[in-house]
């Protein structure tokens, strides 16, 4: 199972993320703001990101735009959650995000997006 690291600030949508991929066996963690992202990055070593757009701190766009030019960090795939549906296109550029999927979503949405991205573990 993987090493998963949710970044969102909404404590509802954390909590709903963790418990469903917790439920499937992997280890979670949870950051509630952009700041805390890279150094639970190297002190985590999630092999997995879900992460939120609009984030205290550092918005979830710097941030994957911050992991992808990162050699330790740029094969970390990244799975985006956000109510702002425009929002999808400026993910399209980085290899990393394999799913965007827009809030309010579906909990068997997410899993699949997590499978496909940790390929099928």
């Amino acid at each position: 199972m993987a090493k998963i690291l949710v970044v969102d600030d909404d404590p509802e949508i954390s909590s709903l993320v963790q418990y469903t991929l917790e439920s499937l066996g992997h280890t979670i963690k949870v950051c509630d703001n952009g700041r805390e992202v890279i150094d639970a990055i190297k002190e985590f070593s999630p092999q997995l990101l879900v992460m939120d757009v609009m984030l205290p701190g550092i918005d979830g766009y710097s941030l994957t735009a911050k992991i992808s030019e990162s050699p330790d960090t740029a094969s970390i795939p990244i799975i985006v959650l956000s109510a702002l549906e425009p929002s999808r296109s400026m993910f399209g550029k980085f290899t990393q995000v394999n799913a965007f999927l827009t809030k309010p979503f579906n909990t068997d949405d997410l899993i699949e997006a997590v499978k496909r991205a940790l390929g099928g573990q």
